[in-house]
């Protein structure tokens, strides 16, 4: 095996490389190459943003340490089968010969092969099998997104276990940070000036500089707020607005009731992400969408209204599907307009042409956001965008301006003065719990009854533009039908441009056609669930003041508040509502006649 084959991979590999960078290794590649090549060290950890080619990377590496003679056979371990498949055909483009297909009954891998592919589930359960065939011959170990090798206890072990003997282990991740405390295995972590030990990487390679390198797309999110309806299991009929402040329980509702088939808010967003998919279209004829979705169900119902809006089919990936990885293969190499998955195509599956997607999913982790929106930024040529539509919830607007930033894995949990464990949340939600409340199990209980869309900001660059607007309005339009090729200094031009045009039309508005708020959205920030927290702690703090100048018991003040002030329990409630009967307590206590 040589490495001239390897030397003339695309810098995208193995698919088409982005404008300017055919034939050579990008900047990165060929850094993180030169770092590894001088210290030839036994574990190297590469964090590349998802789309800037850690596959071209991984494979130059494997074909420089066998044309070395440094090892003998390559052991890729993936997360799931799909991706197994695609690191063989990868390797096979060059001359390198993975068997996808291996497992513990296969016997002894054929000497036509320089390796295998296999899963980190399938390494947990037979870590031994892997152990004596990396004992037996010199091994490289490449461990794509090594964080999933902490997705259980046992994954982690099993990965130690079978693979400590290797004589060198490449990982590979495009999201390092993890929400939990698993260790990642084969990750070194260093203890920061706060006590708290944090991943390190060998060679990392974000996504702001990815963009600015012109290797990924930038994102364009476009957010849908809207006017929704529930019923509690208490039997409340709750009104609100995704969107506006509201507590951490209630956004999640709010959030499913948007999301639910049966309401009108997904066909809304639906039908204006192909409406935006049909003007990126003009300039890149075979864009795809895909949807996200939260399970099987929902997944079937979006791809009927995509049916019903388009009046074509779309692709449906179903997670137990035996035929999952086919269907995406035949839609990357198709020019269908939509795909519709469940989670199987949140991480590493490689479908370029992706270029709008709907984040429909509860999902809302740091890094499967950041792995969902990986699906859209794979560059091929230059001007590219990508667009992805959001409910307007606080915790994916956060994500969405955070995409510059880069995380790594923290071992250790904060801690508080005094050595103990940062537990605020638990213990806020403690505090808060009142007696004359409902109980945890109907907090969460709800019944989605309406929802109804409503386009509320577009977030590009860290920076938020636009005024609210109706579903197909004008004004949605104009940011529906930015060109589908443009330079990220031209998005954020545009974006000025259009904001303005809409501010100006608004003050040209009589008062009485004010139906939507009138401030552009940078004006309009979300209130996150932490500062509904602090304020259901300070009217909590009143009313406990309050019962103990008048006697009255807790559940009598707070029935009350909501009797005068209106709204729901304190749980549910909106944070104009909290402030109103904040208000009334303070009004109570400053009046003369107490009340």
């Amino acid at each position: 095996m040589s490495t001239a084959a390897a030397s003339h991979l695309s810098p995208a590999f193995p698919n088409r490389a982005p404008w300017g960078t055919a034939n050579k290794l990008r900047a990165w590649q060929q850094g993180a190459l030169d770092t590894y090549l001088e210290r030839q060290p036994r574990d190297f950890l590469a964090v590349a943003t998802p789309g800037a080619g850690k596959t071209t990377f991984a494979l130059r590496i494997a074909s420089e340490l066998l044309d070395a003679h440094v090892i003998h056979q390559i052991t890729i371990v993936a997360p799931t089968d799909h991706l197994k498949k695609q690191w063989a055909e990868a390797a096979a483009r060059i001359g390198l010969r993975i068997d996808p297909n291996y497992s513990s009954a296969s016997g002894p891998v054929s000497k036509e092969y320089h390796g295998i592919a296999v899963t980190y589930a399938g390494v947990g359960v037979h870590p031994m099998l892997h152990r004596r065939r990396v004992e037996n011959r010199k091994t490289l170990v490449i461990l794509d997104e090594i964080h999933h090798a902490g997705d259980s206890k046992s994954w982690g072990e099993a990965c130690m276990e079978a693979f400590e003997p290797a004589t060198r282990r490449l990982a590979l991740t495009g999201t390092p940070f993890r929400s939990d405390i698993n260790p990642i295995p084969f990750v070194a972590y260093e203890e920061g000036k706060d006590g708290i030990r944090r991943s390190s990487a060998d060679y990392t390679y974000g996504y702001g500089h990815a963009l600015s390198d012109g290797v990924v797309r930038p994102v364009i999110f476009l957010s849908y707020s809207g006017d929704l309806r529930w019923r509690t299991k208490a039997g409340d009929e709750i009104a609100a607005s995704l969107g506006e402040p509201m507590t951490k329980d209630a956004i999640n509702q709010a959030w499913r009731t948007a999301l639910d088939p049966q309401g009108s808010w997904m066909p809304q967003v639906l039908r204006a992400a192909d409406r935006r998919l049909g003007e990126v279209r003009k300039a890149v004829p075979d864009a795809g969408g895909l949807v996200i979705a939260t399970d099987h169900e929902s997944a079937r119902a979006y791809a009927r209204m995509i049916r019903e809006i388009t009046g074509h089919g779309a692709t449906l990936v179903l997670s137990d599907d035996t035929g999952a990885s086919k269907k995406i293969d035949d839609f990357s190499a198709s020019e269908d307009r939509w795909m519709v998955a469940v989670r199987m195509v949140s991480e590493g599956v490689d479908v370029p042409r992706l270029a709008v997607g709907v984040f429909a999913t509860t999902i809302s982790t740091p890094l499967f956001f950041a792995q969902a929106v990986g699906r859209f930024v794979r560059a091929r040529r230059r001007g590219e965008t990508a667009s992805v539509f959001l409910p307007s919830v606080p915790t994916l607007l956060q994500h969405a301006n955070e995409m510059e930033v880069e995380r790594d894995h923290v071992l250790d949990r904060p801690k508080k003065e005094g050595g103990m464990y940062d537990e605020e949340d638990a213990l806020l939600a403690q505090a808060n719990a009142q007696k004359d409340e409902p109980g945890q199990q109907e907090q969460f209980a709800f019944e989605a009854l309406e929802s109804e869309a409503r386009f509320d900001r577009v977030l590009f660059d860290g920076a938020e533009f636009g005024l609210q607007a109706h579903v197909g309005s004008e004004e949605e339009e104009e940011y529906l039908g930015l060109p589908g090729l443009l330079e990220p200094d031209q998005v954020q031009m545009l974006l000025q441009s259009r904001q303005a045009k809409q501010v100006a039309k608004s003050r040209r508005k009589p008062d009485h056609e004010a139906d939507l708020s009138e401030k552009p959205a940078d004006q309009r920030p979300v209130v996150t669930h932490r500062q509904m927290t602090a304020m259901r702690k300070e009217l909590n703090t009143m009313v406990a003041a309050w019962h103990h100048r008048t006697g009255q018991t807790h559940g009598q003040i707070h029935n009350e508040l909501r009797r005068v002030c209106g709204g729901p329990a304190v749980a549910q409630a909106s944070a104009g509502q909290l402030e109103a009967r904040i208000g009334k307590v303070r009004e109570w206590a400053t009046s003369s006649s107490g009340r």
